[in-house]
């Protein structure tokens, strides 16, 4: 069985959104996201961004995925653990048409440093049922909460 293509997924809806099941929306007191499509294999959902928007440090519960900038620019800061020295966070922007995939252990915060909105799809195989969110502190990572997929959002 051959795994899907996240970044593939996510660029074929960002290239239709006349086919999306709603218009996003921007929300001013938090990021607004519904889902787009659920398969055997993946779900795909669509999330806006107003500037200052952003998510917590947080992982996939075991997922894999990928995100598209459909519009503006997002940032991303990628946690890296493990090392020596505590975690270390790198961060990327990426614009209108950029995308990135990740693998299931993977740790991020995307942040709308930007003045414009933006818009972005996001695939994530197998669909989620969980993720944690982190915090940074003196000694690593620590864990602030585990949401549930149906409980939490």
């Amino acid at each position: 069985m051959s795994v899907p293509d996240h970044l593939a997924i996510a660029k074929s809806f960002a290239a239709a959104p006349e086919r999306w099941p709603v218009t996003p929306r921007f929300d001013p007191v938090e990021r607004w996201y519904h889902h787009l499509a659920v398969a055997d294999d993946y779900e795909v959902w669509v999330l806006t961004w107003l500037p200052g928007q952003q998510t917590e440090i947080h992982d996939h519960g075991g997922s894999a995925g990928a995100f598209h900038v459909f519009s503006g620019t997002l940032n991303e800061d990628t946690i890296a653990t493990g090392g020596p020295g505590g975690p270390r966070v790198t961060s990327r922007d990426l614009g209108e048409g950029a995308g990135r995939r990740f693998g299931a252990h993977h740790i991020h915060r995307i942040v709308n440093r930007g003045t414009d909105p933006a818009i972005s799809i996001h695939v994530y195989g197998p669909a989620l049922t969980r993720m944690t969110k982190y915090r940074l502190a003196p000694e690593g990572l620590e864990v602030l909460t585990v949401e549930r997929a149906g409980a939490e959002w």
